[in-house]
């Protein structure tokens, strides 16, 4: 058909569903609302009509392009361009591109298939189950609001109802986003948890009834203390849902607030900070540490930090924000070492083990492995026993529950032979490791053995770190330090471990889970 679908500013390439579509952009879109993310090849993140003028296929007056979807790809890049600032994105699962429609006589139909549907900025609505709330929008969010002097009484209220109508907007819900509330004066204060409301209304009546604290702006403490303590199950935080804190500061902060930003990280929690009417030249000299939004935010690349000049006026400012915290998939800080990794156990089964030994060696894997969130989005362990030969005792997709993990590790029974360990690194790298090495858990190998191998292991080892696979060996009673530093990553020093007695593993437990969660934290940097 000739006729081109009209689309909103706010439509996004993943939006559309067909590999390649004429559509029709409306005049006058805000240009600071957009997301673009990469150039010439756009992540289908980014606005359809903002990478069309980024591009240059059209002007801000409008005008119909053609999109054509494309597969994802690593590093999209940022750009200025035609008014629009793109922005980077390290990788995403599929793209798009767009052209100009040369056709003039498209363009008069699209035109009128516009008119006879007036595009007036919003989707077609889909009937929503008013109690299920936005099942699209998956997140569990803290507003961390600023009650503090600075503020004051008058924009205290202000900010209320700017949060009142970003509540409202996102859909609350049983199956929608969840919201609470936490002021930031001198002490933090949770004024409501997630699990208090699951209506918008009811949202709307807490929010109105919040009384202002006043005191010094101390939100770094707030932060922290949200971050440690707010997310929790009993107080109503889900399973696999993002949690997300967006603080809202009027000026600068009291406190500092770098520590509170690693906390937030380190417990999985997405921080956006929106700040409203930031120091001007002549304040500079109060702030204590200028930088302080780069400090605090879940990743420095522009997505988590949203400026609005001042409280009056903040209607336009509702629905940017609210899209930017329903991006279920740009909650880079969601994935944490334990909910983001494929552990592989290299297992030796040679004789000189023995069997009571045998199981001391099973219940350090359990005890590792107990550590990590497993489940079929999270994180996943596999198991390989090795002598001459190997035998994969389970894969990676093989059991995604904690307890059938668990279970799977003591039914492990104990092989007896030789010692042939570059071989097993070989078959594991190539079987085990084969099927996931694309997916987006970054892949740990555990190598426990105790004694010598009779074959080359130092080209089998190069070759899994080359493959991506992080390599940690653990030695017992006559395993060469040769042989376990050859097979280590770098830096080989914190990747090899030793003991005499099998009866040392338990005590290495947590040093291994440390070296693969800040393995993990190295490689996001």
């Amino acid at each position: 058909s000739l006729a081109s679908t009209a689309i909103t500013c706010f439509t996004r390439g993943l939006d559309l569903r067909k590999e390649t579509e004429d559509v029709l952009c409306p005049a006058n879109c805000p240009l600071w609302q957009f997301y673009v993310f990469g150039d010439g090849v756009y992540a289908s993140l980014s606005s359809v009509c903002g990478a069309a003028i980024h591009r240059g296929a059209i002007t801000n007056e409008g005008g119909a392009v053609r999109v054509q979807a494309l597969p994802g790809q690593e590093n999209y890049p940022a750009v200025n361009a035609n008014g629009i600032q793109s922005q980077v994105l390290t990788r995403w699962a599929s793209s798009f591109s767009v052209t100009r429609i040369k056709n003039t006589a498209l363009e008069a139909v699209g035109r009128t298939v516009s008119t006879a549907r007036p595009s007036t900025g919003k989707r077609p609505k889909k009937p929503l189950d008013k109690k299920a709330g936005n099942k699209d929008c998956k997140a569990d969010i803290a507003f961390l609001i600023d009650g503090s002097y600075n503020i004051g009484q008058r924009r205290f209220n202000l900010q209320k109802n700017f949060v009142g109508k970003v509540a409202v907007m996102l859909g609350i819900g049983t199956e929608g986003p969840h919201v609470g509330v936490v002021q930031a004066s001198e002490h933090p204060k949770i004024e409501f948890y997630l699990k208090n409301f699951t209506a918008a209304k009811e949202v709307l009546f807490a929010i109105k009834e919040l009384g202002f604290r006043g005191g010094n702006s101390n939100t770094g403490k707030a932060l922290k203390h949200t971050a440690q303590k707010f997310f929790t199950l009993e107080n109503g935080a889900r399973k696999g849902i993002p949690k997300i804190i967006v603080v809202f500061l009027d000026g600068w902060p009291s406190d500092d607030l770098e520590e509170a930003g690693i906390v937030a990280r380190e417990f999985g929690v997405n921080v956006f900070i929106v700040s409203v009417a930031k120091p001007t030249t002549e304040e500079l000299g109060m702030v204590q540490d200028i930088g302080f939004v780069d400090k605090a935010v879940c990743r420095n690349n522009g997505f988590f930090s949203y400026q609005m000049p001042t409280w009056f006026g903040t209607t336009k400012y509702v629905k940017p924000l609210v899209q930017k915290l329903c991006s279920h998939e740009q909650m880079l800080c969601s994935k944490t070492c334990y909910n983001s990794v494929n552990i592989g156990f290299l297992i030796d089964g040679s004789s000189s083990i023995g069997d009571s030994n045998f199981r001391l060696v099973l219940e350090f894997i359990s005890n590792v492995a107990k550590a990590f969130e497993i489940s079929d989005i999270g994180s996943k362990i596999a198991a390989v026993q090795f002598t001459y030969d190997q035998r994969t005792e389970f894969g990676f997709t093989d059991y995604t529950t904690k307890e059938k993990v668990l279970s799977a590790i003591r039914n492990i029974r104990y092989m007896s032979g030789g010692t042939a360990t570059g071989d097993a690194i070989s078959f594991t790298t190539r079987n085990v490791f084969g099927p996931v090495k694309d997916g987006p858990n970054k892949n740990f190998l555990v190598v426990l053995t105790d004694g010598q191998s009779y074959d080359d292991v130092r080209g089998p080892a190069a070759a899994a770190q080359k493959a991506g696979i992080t390599v940690f060996s653990v030695g017992v009673a006559w395993a060469p330090l040769d042989d376990l530093k050859d097979m280590a990553s770098e830096p080989r020093e914190s990747h090899t471990f030793f003991t005499r007695e099998f009866t040392g593993l338990e005590v290495m437990v947590p040093d291994i889970i440390r070296g693969i969660c800040k393995d993990f934290l190295d490689s996001k940097q």
